[in-house]
């Protein structure tokens, strides 16, 4: 390993991370891991011996390669690469980082440019569930550069569309994985939900807080961390997830009535820091319950009519909205606006052996 390793760093969304041709990495999981600690600069808070930013949204990594399913262009397996434990988890999808997989999946040749907006079809492979991208290509080759912003993000961008298919389920074999819209953990009402991203959804005001606290704030509170900590591994087998103690998932995501227009306002865990924002799929599984009667979210949120409803989700430094297509049997897909950019492209340098 000690010629290096090719890679592409590139922000996603809200979040960035190293993107990996699969062939260029070690097959065996175990070694694969290693590398990307190596890389990262993990275990440490400052990951300051790798190429982490000290921040899970700066510690992500994806793999890519040909897709052998008929419906899809490529294979995309996310991991989160923890900062301060040797942990890497394959536990939940990344909707900010695959929306850097779509142009690099063109720039690599993995997708031949067909208009100037180039479909590329994504296998995720943490859930089994398929994603669609449009990619701006215009004049034959893939465009960074673009009108479209998004909070979190300074300036603009090309615009990247993800549309999320089938989703329901994907970790925890069940929209609601307990079987319930609402269950009582300590006394308190959670909703267990898992549309792309296993979420715990529980009301801000059932913990003393109004939900529209800094996530400086909320990460410095440390009884409330412990609570929702302690919840959340109560959880983890209702949700068929058993024992979460070193997974990222679930997440926490705290509810309050919106603030700025929007559907429903949010302070997420991921799990055990404040999110500057939300994530891409966690956002999608509280648009589900904020529009569905008898979840915990539902008496907080504010629910456009019709059968497209742009759905707003309020948090830390700005929102972001989920466009859901729904029928009389509720939610049938989602989709988000995102924004990538490639930030370095060449070679990383695992510790030699």
């Amino acid at each position: 390993m000690s010629d290096g390793i090719p890679c592409i760093w590139m922000r996603g969304g809200t979040s960035k991370g190293g993107i990996f041709n699969a062939a260029d990495l070690p097959s065996d999981p175990a070694q694969r891991d290693q590398v990307l600690l190596e890389i990262m600069g993990s275990p440490d808070d400052r990951q300051i011996d790798g190429m982490g930013g000290a921040d899970p949204l700066t510690s992500k990594v994806g793999i890519v390669k040909k897709s052998s399913h008929p419906e899809c262009d490529v294979d995309y397996l996310f991991l989160q690469v923890f900062v301060d434990q040797a942990i890497v988890t394959d536990s939940q999808n990344c909707g900010n980082i695959l929306a850097a997989v779509g142009p690099y999946a063109i720039e690599q040749g993995f997708v031949s440019i067909t208009e100037d907006v180039t479909q590329v079809s994504v296998f995720m492979e943490n859930t089994g569930q398929i994603a669609v991208l449009q990619v701006q290509t215009p004049d034959g080759k893939v465009t960074y550069k673009g009108g479209s912003s998004i909070d979190g993000v300074p300036g603009t961008s090309a615009p990247v569309t993800c549309e999320f298919k089938e989703t329901a389920g994907s970790t925890c074999g069940a929209l609601y994985p307990s079987g319930n819209l609402k269950d009582s953990v300590d006394g308190v009402d959670v909703t267990l939900i898992d549309n792309g991203m296993p979420v715990v959804i529980l009301r801000a005001s059932d913990f003393g807080i109004s939900g529209t606290e800094s996530r400086d704030e909320l990460d410095g509170n440390t009884a409330l961390k412990r609570r929702l900590e302690d919840i959340r591994l109560q959880v983890g087998p209702l949700m068929n997830l058993g024992d979460v103690t070193e997974k990222s998932v679930p997440k926490i995501s705290l509810v309050s009535a919106p603030m700025h227009h929007g559907c429903i306002s949010t302070r997420t865990f991921i799990p055990h820091r404040c999110h500057a924002s939300i994530g891409v799929l966690g956002a999608v599984s509280v648009a589900t319950a904020a529009i569905t009667p008898g979840t915990v979210a539902y008496p907080l949120a504010e629910v456009p009519d019709g059968d497209e409803k742009t759905l707003p989700v309020e948090h830390p430094t700005g929102e972001m909205t989920v466009v859901a297509y729904t029928n009389g049997d509720g939610l049938q897909s989602a989709a988000l606006l995102r924004t990538a950019r490639k930030l370095f492209e060449g070679t990383v340098y695992p510790l030699e052996e």
